[in-house]
């Protein structure tokens, strides 16, 4: 039957003749073990990329003594790796959303390769800083690339459980770093270290070239034509204008930053200078950050596919606990805080990449398909920026602390206070908008 303009019942012809399908109507994606493959093979690359972008969390001390720098220079390494990343996440999110994935992570697997065997060849402080950027924005295509892929092959109420297994699975990287390159570097040195971390890449772009499938049989990878023929201005314009996508990219800046800083370069020198602990002390606690992360990605995973009205206390509930956490171990008399305090605040750390994830999926569930690359890429530059000021803040208030032989624990108490700031502007923007996404769930 159909329905004439008037409302009225009319005969249908026997004989239908199929309707083209519109570029609005979505195909659910199929899940199932071809969706695992897929996903699996992307992570790879992000693996890689946590073990580029934390390697020099445990090789801060070797690299002063390499390059003959001082904390400010030496955050310098990182912050520029974290700003190439951040200023990155838009151009990456538009390239994403216009050629596909796998041709973002093949770039990016090149980019990583070739910028940390500079940085294991590397001699001086300039050349070494350079190649520390080209691997930053290598590392800069990993992750949205393999969010999309998920997207692509997952029904999209499985997305947020996905999301957090892609950032568990990534913090094996961070493992292989406090584990494995800590002991490599005091045993095989700087150059054979990094250098094979590099060489790394060709069994991973292989993987990658011969065997990724970005979508489904008979699905369409890249955007339909009216979508690419979008101005960038236009598609960066409509993903800001999304309440969501500003607070995913304020909940990704608050939540993901403490332990960003602490991992990416100020933890080993923290517990070692700081604290008198041995280097494989320190590495045994880094590894601990990275088996609580873990364990939290897979709790707020969970938590947040059953409900995303989840979404907003498990975050405010994640920078509270932070807060209150480095509160009480920077107010410790004499700044030795004991040992069971250090592990409570690096098994509460660990809750902050999982819960940045959060913003991830506020971005991607307030914009259309078309614009999710450029809307992810937008909230995923907000824990980077959190990390890149927060490095280089305590980076120069250790250097203005310093009495000229090393850092002590009260300087480092103090420069440690600078997470603060962050923290309490980060939150007064997610209480803001908070109000302004009241019809987003959550």
């Amino acid at each position: 039957m159909t329905v004439d303009p008037a409302g009225t019942a009319q005969s249908a012809p026997s004989v239908s003749v199929p309707r083209p399908r519109r570029a609005a109507e979505a195909v659910l994606p199929p899940g199932g073990r071809a969706a695992w493959v897929a996903w699996a093979i992307g992570c790879s690359v992000y693996v890689l990329a946590v073990v580029h972008r934390t390697s020099l969390g445990v090789a801060g001390l070797d690299a002063t003594a390499r390059f003959g720098i001082g904390a400010s220079a030496l955050a310098t390494f990182s912050i520029l790796q974290v700003l190439v990343y951040a200023a990155m996440q838009i151009p990456v999110g538009l390239l994403v959303d216009r050629f596909g994935p796998r041709r973002v992570l093949l770039l990016g697997v090149l980019l990583m390769s070739g910028g940390q065997l500079a940085f294991a060849l590397s001699t001086g402080y300039g050349p070494a800083l350079v190649s520390r950027a080209v691997l930053g924005c290598g590392d800069a295509m990993t992750f949205i690339s393999v969010l999309r892929v998920a997207a692509r092959w997952f029904p999209p109420a499985r997305n947020p459980l996905v999301a957090q297994l892609t950032g568990l699975v990534g913090t094996g990287g961070n493992l292989v770093t406090t584990v494995v390159l800590a002991q490599a570097l005091h045993s095989q040195g700087w150059t054979r270290t990094f250098g094979t971390i590099a060489v790394a890449g060709t069994a991973v772009f292989a993987l990658v070239a011969l065997l990724l499938r970005e979508g489904p049989p008979g699905t369409s990878v890249l955007p339909v034509e009216p979508v690419r023929r979008m101005s960038v201005r236009r598609q960066i314009r409509d993903s800001w204008r999304e309440p969501g996508t500003r607070l995913g990219m304020w909940v990704h800046f608050t939540t993901a930053f403490p332990a960003a800083a602490f991992g990416l370069l100020w933890g080993l020198p923290y517990l070692v200078e700081g604290q008198g602990m041995t280097r494989a002390e320190a590495g045994g606690m880094l590894s601990l950050l990275v088996l609580s992360s873990m364990a939290f990605g897979l709790l707020f995973g969970r938590l947040v596919s059953r409900s995303a009205a989840l979404r907003m206390p498990i975050t405010l509930t994640v920078l509270g606990v932070t807060a209150l956490g480095w509160a009480v171990t920077l107010a410790w008399a004499g700044g030795h805080p004991p040992l069971w305090l250090l592990v409570l605040l690096l098994v509460v750390m660990g809750s902050n990449g999982p819960a940045s994830l959060i913003g991830l999926d506020y971005a991607r569930s307030s914009n259309p398909a078309e614009r999710m690359g450029t809307a992810s890429g937008i909230a995923n530059m907000g824990g980077f920026i959190g990390a890149m000021v927060t490095l280089l803040g305590i980076g120069v208030l250790l250097d203005l602390l310093s009495d000229g032989d090393g850092y002590s624990a009260a300087a480092y108490r103090l420069a440690f206070c600078f997470q603060f700031l962050p923290l309490a502007v980060g939150t007064g923007m997610i209480l803001r908008l908070r109000r302004k996404t009241a019809a987003v769930p959550g």
